[in-house]
Parts: C-alpha cells; sequence; structure tokens
C-alpha cells in the first residue's frame, strides 16, 4: 500500500503566504522597472529559453534595487533612455535581475561589490562581455550611457559574426564554482542563510557583494585568506591606462613611466584585445586583469586604430589599489560594527587639535553584534572622538571607510587597537579588542 505524504500545517502555512505574496516587483518597489515591457523580470530560465528561441544574445543588468548607489543610471538604462531601450528590446533578450539568489554564480562571474553591473552571454553560455565599473572616485565613475551603448552595439556586431569570435571568447566565462547558488556558498553564515531562504523583499535580498562576503569568510575560516584576494579587479589604470568613460576602450591618457607608457601604447588608441581577449568595455579590461597575477606579469594589448600588438610587463604588486569603497570590506574580519564618519569642521574646531589634525565621531555601536558589545565592555562610548591609532594622529582626513580597510590591513583578529579618545574635553586612552 502506497503512502500518502501530507504536508505539514507550516509548509500548507508557507505555501500559501508566498502565493499570497505581492508580485516581486511590487515587493522591491521596483519603480525603474514598472511598465517597461523591454524586460524579462528576474527570471533567468526565461530569458535562456527565449535566447535559444530567437537565437539573440542575452543582456542581463543586476541590480540592487534599494541601493541609492547608481540610481539616476540605473533608471536611464531601465527606462529613460531610448537608444539603450531600443537595443534592448530589438537586438537582444533583456533580462531584470534584481537578487542574486538563484544566479548561476559559475555562468555570472564578475566584480560582486558593484551596485550596477551587466553582462552579454549568448545562449549556449559563452560570455561576450561584461559591462560596469566603480571605484574610489564613485558608482559612478566609469559607467555611461553613452559607452553602455557602445558596449552594446559591439556585442551585436560580434554576436552577428559569431563563428568567427567565439575562439577569442574562449577565457572570459571563469572557472567553474563548486557550488550553484549564493544559498549554497559554504562560507555563507548560517544565521543570513536561514533568513536569506525566506520570501524577497527590500529588507532580505541577497546583494551582489554577499557573494564576496561568503567568500572571504569561507577563506579566513579555512586559513586560506590573503590580503592579496583583496585586489580584485583592478582598473586599467594600475597598468598605466586611463580610459574614456563615455567610450569604454578609448585611451583618454597614458600615464607617464607606467607599464602602458614603456610599452609606446598612446592616448587615442582604441584597445580591441588583451591577452588574446576580445573587449568590450572597461569592465572587459578588469576582468583580464583580475584573472592575472599580482606578480610580474605581461599583458598583451592590441589596438584596432593602431592595427599592432604591444607588449606591457608589470612589477610585483601592481594590483593594489583602494579598496575601502568596496561592500564586502564591512565584513572582512576583524570587524568593527562601530560607525565612525569623520568629524565635521564645526567639531574639530571645538575639539581644540592641533592645526591640521583630524578626528573620527563615534556616531553608532553596534550592540546587537559581539564586536559592538566587546566595544562597548572596553568603554567605547557614541559620541566619543577617536584622535589617534596606535599613537599616531590623523594628519589627514580620514573616512569611516578607510579606517575600516586601515584596521583590516595591518590588525588581526585577537589584537587589540590602541585609540585615543576625546570625551568632554578629556583625552581617553582606550584599547579596543578586535573579536
Amino acid at each position: 500500500m502506497e503512502l500518502i505524504r501530507v504536508p505539514s500545517l507550516a509548509v500548507i502555512l508557507w505555501s500559501i503566504s508566498l502565493s499570497a505574496a505581492p508580485p516581486l516587483l511590487e515587493r522591491l518597489k521596483d519603480e525603474a522597472a514598472r511598465g517597461q515591457d523591454q524586460w524579462i523580470y528576474n527570471d533567468l530560465a526565461k530569458a535562456r529559453a527565449e535566447a535559444r528561441r530567437t537565437g539573440k544574445p542575452i543582456f542581463v543588468t543586476f541590480r540592487c534595487v534599494p541601493c541609492s548607489a547608481c540610481e539616476a543610471f540605473d533608471a536611464e538604462v531601465a527606462k529613460g533612455s531610448k537608444a539603450i531601450r531600443e537595443l534592448a528590446k530589438k537586438h537582444f533578450i533583456s533580462l531584470r535581475q534584481v537578487e542574486m539568489k538563484g544566479v548561476d554564480l559559475s555562468q555570472f562571474q564578475f566584480d560582486y561589490d558593484l551596485n550596477w553591473a551587466a553582462m552579454f552571454i549568448n545562449a549556449d553560455g559563452t560570455v561576450y562581455g561584461r559591462y560596469g565599473t566603480q571605484s574610489a572616485d564613485g558608482p559612478d565613475a566609469y559607467n555611461s550611457v553613452e559607452s553602455l551603448e557602445k558596449t552594446m552595439r559591439r556585442v551585436i556586431s560580434v554576436h552577428a559574426n559569431y563563428a568567427t569570435y567565439k575562439k577569442y571568447l574562449t577565457n572570459k566565462r571563469g572557472k567553474p564554482k563548486p557550488y550553484k547558488t549564493a544559498l549554497e556558498m559554504p562560507g555563507l553564515e548560517p544565521e543570513r542563510k536561514k533568513k536569506f531562504q525566506g520570501l524577497t523583499e527590500r529588507n532580505n535580498c541577497i546583494h551582489c557583494h554577499n557573494v564576496h562576503d561568503a567568500e572571504n569568510n569561507q577563506l579566513q575560516l579555512s586559513g586560506k585568506w590573503s590580503k592579496e584576494m583583496l585586489w580584485r579587479y583592478p582598473l586599467p589604470d594600475n597598468i598605466g591606462l586611463e580610459i574614456d568613460p563615455k567610450d569604454g576602450l578609448k585611451i583618454s591618457k597614458v600615464i607617464p613611466n607606467s607599464p602602458a607608457a614603456k610599452a609606446g601604447l598612446m592616448a587615442g588608441q582604441s584597445i580591441s584585445y588583451i591577452n588574446n581577449q576580445l573587449v568590450f568595455s572597461v569592465a572587459d579590461i578588469q576582468w583580464v586583469l583580475h584573472n592575472l597575477p599580482n606578480a610580474a606579469a605581461t599583458i598583451n594589448v592590441y589596438t584596432w586604430n593602431s592595427n599592432r600588438n604591444y607588449t606591457l610587463t608589470t612589477r610585483a604588486g601592481w594590483k593594489k589599489t583602494d579598496v575601502s569603497w568596496r561592500g564586502s570590506m564591512w565584513d572582512l574580519r576583524p570587524r568593527l560594527r562601530v560607525y565612525i564618519p569623520k568629524a565635521k569642521p564645526q567639531e574639530l574646531k571645538k575639539l581644540n587639535l592641533p592645526e591640521g589634525q583630524h578626528a573620527l565621531r563615534v556616531q553608532w555601536i553596534n550592540i546587537n553584534s559581539p564586536e559592538g558589545r566587546a566595544a562597548k565592555k572596553a568603554g567605547l562610548r557614541e559620541g566619543d572622538f577617536i584622535v589617534a591609532l596606535g599613537g599616531k594622529s590623523f594628519d589627514e582626513a580620514i573616512s569611516h571607510r578607510a579606517f575600516n580597510t586601515l584596521v583590516k590591513l595591518n590588525y588581526k583578529s585577537g589584537e587589540k587597537l590602541a585609540l585615543s579618545l576625546l570625551r568632554k574635553g578629556k583625552r581617553i586612552a582606550l584599547e579596543l579588542p578586535l573579536q
């Protein structure tokens, strides 16, 4: 006799609540996508099926809807730009992906610290290119509707001649991951995994940077972590090339005495291939550089308007750059769980510090975290001003992001931060334990 499994009441109630939930677009309040029929909404399987049926390439945008960074650029791409809308509708199967929960991380590999990113792929999984770049200069320093349109047109041209160009696209897809989605990542902390398994809402979606968080966490827990892993997706600037953000491939400046300058590259040239990979954007250049070692390396750059190849040679440490802007830096150990923005001019005046010295104000201590509780137990208080670290005063203005990065690069969990504080005009020495 066959036994019939009856769903538990909890499962029945969960199913009812899920089916009764408003559509994802409504839950996220995604106004940029409302009424835009050029987009398939957060459905990778449907986009793949349509790409196979139509023979069109897939244009995928990854956007964290609640984030304010890149909001204006996202709105232009999603609904504002007529040129982007027409290209997206006529030449692509266009997918708006608004969370990372079900994304295949072997297929879609890019810089997950971005607030807005795009990938172009063939229905067979071949990656044409990437778009979207961020840096300490801001979330939109390298993104523009003009360069995105040019990138899309480059992809369209290559797709039309796919058989000819396929060999130059081979290395644009990353190595397979041992897991498929973010929820399967071993470094995703259990309490977060449990939360993320729930219904996707504005306050409960897997952000792109959570993928880097989980990667960092697993490496640290396994003892395989190295600072070298922080230098992800270096800019073309690291090899001496400043790229026109409205073009994406045109060299606007060659930095003197850089590897690019020594190789003979010049402003005005446009890059076509790097290490035999076809490139379409700054993000594509970053992908090639990302996969090179942070040591002496040879980089071959081919420019189409000079019709020649240039050989660049890097030195050890060439990938190191300012990573303070990265969202994944917050979860990297040691964790402070204290928000300390730089003191305002009027606050500095009241502190009576020597001319030229700066401070950080303790605005918030997260007492719901072990790190925050440890900071409070050690004596740190909201309203304190940090005026020195390790006996060294801040001779330049320092942001909370920069301070956070300084700690993570120079201290380890279990150590203590020797802080000098000002509290109501009184100087206090405090040792802050790093959990």
